[in-house]
């Protein structure tokens, strides 16, 4: 079972944060009254299947990473905080290359997705375990339109054949890196891991996730992130009582 397998994840936090407006990195903002950035990484720090955590962040904030996020927090799983390049590519590929050589399958996740459910790492890595290479996401509630320069609209593709890729993307371990060796040999920047790993000849599996694992990018998201803090207490909160009241 995929309880045999040394599952490693990589957590992208080198991005810019230009959406957001802040003077900090959106990573650090609170909701909750914790980081984003540490709720993400809790998550992973509590999944019984993850072995190690590589954080990717940029070089100036490697130590604010190290001492106001993973020590703080007591993140034992986090073995490496590895400095990000120009895209986000190239810092998850600073993360590959950290990865414990004892790694067989790994997890990229956005450390802006603060609400990846427990559940949905468990799926990916037994969609890794089936499939060899699996993406979490959802299908999209909207019609789609296909706009030309010109804003006017070339076609309208099937809803039902359309899904919003999330993270974690998940993947055994030599076909990530085989899709990014191509891609740096090739000059080729994709818009998610999964893009590297289909131009390279492999099915990448579609995975139910969640319409709640929202990537926290704009002001307006940060409500929403807030209104699913407090949804979430209620529902601890409620368990506990429930399992007080026995």
């Amino acid at each position: 079972m995929y309880k045999n397998y040394y599952v490693s994840v990589i957590i992208a936090a080198a991005g810019m944060s230009n959406r957001m407006g802040s003077k900090i990195n959106k990573q650090f903002i609170a909701i909750g009254g914790k980081p984003i950035l540490a709720h993400t990484i809790e998550k992973f720090e509590r999944s019984k299947y993850v072995d190690e955590i590589i954080l990717v962040a940029k070089e100036e904030e490697i130590e604010y990473c190290r001492k106001e996020i993973v020590k703080k927090y007591k993140f034992n799983k986090v073995a490496n905080i590895i400095r990000g390049g120009k895209e986000r590519q190239d810092s998850v590929y600073n993360g590959i290359l950290a990865l414990n050589e004892k790694s067989d399958m790994v997890l990229v996740h956005d450390g802006a997705r603060p609400f990846v459910k427990l559940e949905n790492i468990e799926d990916g890595i037994k969609g890794v375990e089936k499939y060899g290479a699996c993406v979490i996401g959802v299908p999209v509630t909207d019609t789609i339109k296909v706009v030309g320069e010109d804003n006017v609209i070339g076609n309208t593709p099937r809803r039902d054949l359309l899904w919003a890729a999330q993270t974690p993307q998940c993947f055994f371990k030599e076909i990530l890196i085989k899709g990014y060796e191509k891609a740096i040999n090739d000059g080729f920047l994709g818009t998610d891991d999964s893009s590297l790993v289909e131009r390279i000849g492999y099915n990448v599996k579609m995975i139910m996730g969640s319409y709640e694992n929202i990537k926290i990018t704009t002001p307006e998201d940060l409500i929403l992130a807030e209104s699913l803090i407090k949804e979430g207490d209620k529902v601890y909160n409620r368990r506990e009582f429930l399992f007080q009241s026995r």
